[in-house]
């Protein structure tokens, strides 16, 4: 699984595959992690590539143990659907 870079200079996560970078747009207050945005670029859609950055930013969070809060509408169905994958990740609704 490609890494996910902490590009705090943006204020996002990123993770390139195929040479583009799928990214979420964050703000971080105390041990919350807002995750405002997520978006894949055009050629990226459609092959699973928001899904591996989903699984990288919560295995993240569980790591750095950061509450998740979703507010982008694809991070939210992301993590309702695939609660296996952020098992262990504190997740707060929004």
């Amino acid at each position: 699984m490609p890494s996910l870079h902490h590009n705090e200079a943006l204020g996002r996560y990123e993770l390139s595959e195929q040479g583009a970078v799928v990214f979420a747009d964050y703000r971080r207050v105390g041990d919350q992690l807002f995750i405002d945005h997520v978006e894949a670029p055009p050629q990226l859609r459609g092959t699973g590539a928001a899904g591996r950055f989903m699984e990288a930013l919560a295995a993240e969070a569980k790591d750095k143990r950061l509450t998740l809060v979703p507010i982008c509408s694809y991070a939210v169905h992301w993590l309702r659907t695939h609660a296996e994958l952020a098992q262990g990740v504190s997740i707060a609704k929004h």
